[in-house]
């Protein structure tokens, strides 16, 4: 998945996160790569929607364990990634931050 700057539509920003999460189940995936380098912050209500709902729905539903992370180069959007990466310490799932894409892509290859 790869993140451009800009805000996003609600709607449309919460339908790719689902049908992101229907594929993972579909195709009987595990793993993703997130790149966010162009990535501006979450907004309060991406946050939390993030952090409440989709991954945890996504990890119990969908089979989603691992997330590696291309990190932002905006500031902000690094920090509300590290609250999101935090909050989500009790699911049974793990996310790493890579600045490196074929690094990323190694730690995912390792992971089955």
């Amino acid at each position: 998945m790869e993140y451009r700057a800009g805000t996003r539509d609600a709607v449309q920003f919460r339908a790719l996160l689902t049908h992101t999460a229907q594929a993972l189940s579909r195709r009987q995936w595990s793993k993703m790569l997130v790149d966010q380098r162009e990535m501006s912050p979450f907004n309060p209500a991406e946050q939390d929607w993030m952090t409440n709902e989709w991954l945890p729905r996504t990890v119990r539903e969908n089979g989603y364990r691992f997330g590696a992370i291309l990190v932002a180069h905006n500031v902000f959007a690094r920090l509300a990634t590290n609250q999101f990466i935090m909050a989500s310490r009790e699911l049974p799932h793990t996310y790493r931050t890579f600045e490196v894409e074929a690094e990323a892509i190694a730690w995912l290859t390792e992971h089955k």
